[in-house]
């Protein structure tokens, strides 16, 4: 072998269940972004504002954040499937601002809030880490 040649090696399973869980993760938190967001905007009751927040807005804005959050991250997940270096970079990105409008929203609601950025951190590792592996299948 000369020196410079790749060596083709089979992508590992383990990878590619890590990179198309990322894909699957990333639909449900878009679908449950949205379904937050809709809440928010037709029924703003259902969340306890808090008093002296620094990331105060109205409920029916913090709706519309978590829609339009929704509906992003939701379709990266077809881009992150396509195994495409823009679709992992994309993905990334879309969970990184998922992960921070879910920690601003955490005093609406907490426990749902951490779920979501402790599921959006897997997906970057996984995309991160395991992601290449998913284009070469």
């Amino acid at each position: 072998m000369a020196q410079g040649d790749m060596v083709e090696r089979e992508p590992s399973g383990m990878a590619v269940g890590f990179t198309f869980f990322a894909a699957v993760m990333m639909w449900w938190i878009g679908f449950f972004h949205a379904i937050d967001g809709l809440v928010a905007i037709f029924n703003d009751k259902v969340f306890l504002p808090t008093p002296n927040y620094i990331f105060k807005f109205d409920l029916t804005t913090w709706g519309w954040i978590h829609l339009v959050a929704g509906i992003v991250v939701f379709i990266a997940a077809f881009g992150v499937l396509t195994g495409a270096v823009w679709g992992r970079i994309v993905g990334v990105m879309v969970a990184l601002i998922s992960a921070i409008i879910s920690f601003a929203f955490v005093p609406y609601y907490p426990v749902w809030s951490l779920i979501i950025v402790g599921v959006d951190i897997v997906v970057i590792w996984a995309l991160t880490v395991h992601g290449r592996d998913i284009s070469s299948v």
